[in-house]
């Protein structure tokens, strides 16, 4: 029995990843997917309709930022989430505010941000994804 399990759980592989159960779990599984380079993950938790605006009003769309993710053209070394994000859910919506600490690459060149943003996630085939992101710079 536990090796069928096991060989079943094997089989779901990253399915099991994005069978989050709340928004905030979604967000941060982003926030580490954008880190760790993982498209695969990032394809899966991104609205196929996504619109991403960057803190510099670069708007790409999802396979724009999947490209900039997987090509290098923007690398994510951390993004820190702080204390006090609120969320609200409105049935299959919901929408994440919050601060996040930035780090990393665009275009071989360092940045570090602090962000103030906007998420709006729908729920889609049991998971909540992301539909609409905008930041903007605290300074």
């Amino acid at each position: 029995m536990k090796v069928s399990l096991s060989i079943y759980l094997l089989l779901l592989g990253g399915q099991l990843l994005v069978a989050q159960s709340t928004i905030s779990d979604s967000e941060d599984m982003r926030f580490n997917a954008q880190v760790k380079k993982d498209t695969v993950l990032l394809r899966r938790i991104l609205s196929d309709d996504l619109v991403y605006i960057h803190s510099n009003a670069l708007v790409e769309t999802k396979s724009d930022f999947l490209h900039s993710i997987s090509t290098g053209n923007i690398t994510y070394n951390s993004m820190q989430p702080e204390p006090g994000r609120t969320i609200r859910k409105y049935g299959k919506t919901g929408i994440s505010n919050g601060i996040v600490q930035v780090k990393g690459l665009i275009q071989g060149k360092p940045f570090e941000v602090r962000l103030r943003y906007t998420a709006v996630y729908v729920k889609q085939k049991k998971n909540w994804r992301l539909v609409s992101w905008q930041s903007t710079k605290i300074p």
